[in-house]
């Protein structure tokens, strides 16, 4: 898995409990999913379509720093499906983890299309 993205935690990501909100993190997982397939493809006219179960195995605090990984589960024609973990890069430990995401090529009209590699892509 490729870690890259790092964030730290801070006020406005936290819940009524003074943990990150889940929503937060989901968001980041998302964002995150989209930035590596955009680099994968050769657009960024791409969506999430689905997300698998996803997992909390442990809670994030106030300033703490967090890393997500993302890689590549499985490739169709119109889609790739990643998986994506952010872990907190303090204690190691897993926060949230999500085993498929499933992201499409669009075209203009918003329907799912055949997908081409970037330059340079490799799967």
């Amino acid at each position: 898995m490729k870690y890259g993205t790092q964030r730290m935690v801070m006020y406005p990501h936290l819940n009524a409990a003074g943990i990150l909100f889940g929503g937060m993190a989901l968001a980041w997982v998302d964002e995150d999913a989209i930035i590596f397939a955009a680099n994968l493809l050769d657009t960024n006219r791409i969506a999430m379509v689905k997300m698998s179960e996803v997992v909390f195995k442990s809670s994030a605090n106030i300033g703490d720093i967090l890393v997500s990984g993302v890689e590549i589960v499985r490739v169709g024609k119109t889609s790739i499906t990643v998986k994506c973990e952010l872990r907190n890069k303090t204690t190691n430990q897993v926060i949230i983890q999500v085993d498929e995401i499933v992201i499409v090529a669009l075209d203009y009209n918003k329907r799912p299309t055949v997908h081409k590699l970037a330059d340079g892509a490799d799967f």
